[in-house]
């Protein structure tokens, strides 16, 4: 008995039909990944109070909630004890408020501290400065290599300074 051509071709054909449906390629991973963008602004201004005062205040020029993260660009924070607080971009998750690109704090006490990188922990009031700054006041400048600013007590602790400050001579 004599295998024929059509017979072979017919088995081959099923053969492969059986194979492609059994065959599972790998999953994309772009396609897991679901759209998680929950809100998007622009020239914002938001204004945090409690029953008595404004606590804080802040603005921005674009921003994005995603994943229960805010980013923003062109940031400006104020609070009682804060003149203002400004970065190019900023990333706010939980308490925490970290700030990239042209720093700029302006404290009332007249310090301006500048710099690229810092975070902000809301809860704590405290500022780490985590790059190269460079703190001013009238003609007194400082540099350092990292800062840490806790507002209510206007207390600092840095490394790698080097400064000239000028002195009321009694």
């Amino acid at each position: 008995m004599a295998l024929r051509i059509e017979h072979l071709l017919f088995i081959t054909s099923v053969a492969i039909g059986i194979a492609a449906f059994t065959v599972v390629l790998k999953e994309d991973k772009k396609s897991k990944h679901s759209f998680t963008k929950e809100l998007v602004f622009t020239n914002t201004t938001f204004t945090e109070v409690d029953t008595k005062v404004q606590m804080a205040q802040a603005y921005t020029t674009y921003g994005v909630r995603d994943n229960m993260v805010l980013h923003v660009k062109n940031l400006e924070y104020k609070t009682d004890k804060i003149k203002s607080l400004v970065a190019k971009k900023g990333k706010l998750k939980g308490d925490m408020v970290y700030l990239t690109g042209d720093v700029v704090l302006h404290t009332d006490d007249g310090y301006i501290y500048k710099t690229e990188a810092a975070n902000y922990n809301e809860k704590t009031e405290i500022l780490n400065i985590t790059a190269p700054y460079v703190a001013t006041q009238n003609k007194n400048v400082i540099e350092g290599d990292a800062l840490t600013y806790h507002i209510p007590s206007n207390e600092t602790n840095s490394t790698g300074i080097d400064a000239v400050l000028y002195t009321i001579e009694k």
